[in-house]
């Protein structure tokens, strides 16, 4: 047993954790490791957004476009593809993508090829809405976790340093913060608000959100490839349908709990196909109040319910995977832009008049 912070990110704790040392966790989950030269990360969502079935044919070739780009060099060490309907009704194609180098992806994003499409007057008049939300945590300020060691997905996929043993921080409510290597010292108190430029957005322009300090992003997914029989009825009969009300929740009256922005959305292969994989995203004020919504909002108390039905029918021999990638972002960490996408997109939930 291990814990789910890496020796060369421990220091020594002001702040306590949740548990005492001899915890032992219910079940094993594990952590993927950043190399000791891996000081930050980039992770890029990079959306197409479309209304009507007349235009989702050119909405997927702009997306096929994205991913093509990350083909160029200095591009992301892995990426994925995915899709959801937001509140609006509109379809979101999204390019998910993965640097462990700043730098190699401040070279990306300045590549002709790259930065003059994005530019373009052209991305304001071709009838669909584009958005760049770049996150880019120091390894300080995020963690992961894992249902099994053998497979990672997002950002453990360019950590480049393994992955853990069993770790102990998992198992209980406070744990995610336990795992934040910040925690040891920091409170990760959010302060101030977003602003937008201009100030009241509106489809037809360019917008740019300023994301203000502690901000937290979660991605947590799941993967039933490999679920057969009476798991995988489980799974779709059951899980599945609670995860989504309460990912619809938060989607539709997450704002008034501190819930930014959520989407559901399930992964795409290179054609564009759906495969058995789906995965939430969310961005809220801060770490507490995403807690609070874990701890006691009846949406989640439901949410986890089901997952410990799933879990003890089968008694904890699952083929189900799953995983999420928390960080809490200072405000130089996050950067937001919108091109003509209606006002609840993304960071621009809540700001318009």
């Amino acid at each position: 047993m291990e814990s789910a912070i890496a020796e060369h990110l421990k220091c020594p704790r002001t702040r306590h954790r949740r548990v005492e040392d001899d915890y032992t966790p219910p079940y094993p989950v594990w952590s993927a490791r950043a190399a000791a030269g891996v000081g930050q990360v980039v992770m890029g969502y990079f959306g197409v957004q479309s209304r009507g079935p007349e235009l989702q044919g050119r909405a997927c070739a702009a997306l096929m476009k994205i991913a093509r780009g990350f083909g160029l060099a200095d591009g992301p060490g892995h990426h994925d593809l995915a899709h959801f309907v937001d509140a609006e009704g509109c379809d979101n194609m999204i390019a998910i993508a993965y640097w462990n180098d700043p730098a190699a992806f401040a070279r990306w994003c300045a590549t002709p090829e790259i930065d003059d499409w994005w530019r373009s007057p052209a991305r304001l008049d071709d009838g669909l809405g584009y958005f760049r939300e770049i996150a880019s945590p120091r390894a300080e300020h995020y963690e992961t976790m894992f249902s099994t060691p053998d497979r990672f997905e997002g950002v453990g996929v360019v950590m480049g340093g393994g992955v853990s043993g069993e770790i102990r921080e998992h198992g209980y409510w406070g744990s995610m913060r336990d795992r934040i290597p910040l925690s040891q010292t920091d409170a990760m108190v959010a302060s101030g608000s977003r602003s937008a430029i201009p100030a009241t957005p509106v489809p037809g322009q360019r917008v740019r959100i300023a994301g203000h300090p502690n901000v937290a992003m979660i991605r947590s997914g799941q993967e039933w490839t490999d679920t057969t029989g009476k798991e995988r009825t489980l799974y779709l009969e059951d899980m599945e349908p609670t995860l989504r009300e309460g990912m619809d929740f938060l989607r539709d009256q997450g704002l008034a709990i501190g819930c930014y922005s959520n989407r559901y959305m399930h992964h795409l292969d290179a054609r564009g196909a759906p495969l058995q994989k789906s995965f939430g995203l969310s961005f809220w004020r801060s770490l507490a109040d995403m807690e609070r919504w874990a701890e006691s909002h009846p949406t989640h108390v439901a949410i986890f319910g089901s997952f410990m039905r799933y879990v003890q029918e089968l008694n904890f021999e699952l083929q189900l995977r799953v995983y999420h990638e928390v960080s809490v972002l200072k405000a130089d960490e996050q950067s937001y832009e919108y091109i003509n996408c209606h006002p609840r997109t993304g960071l621009m939930n809540g700001l318009a008049a």
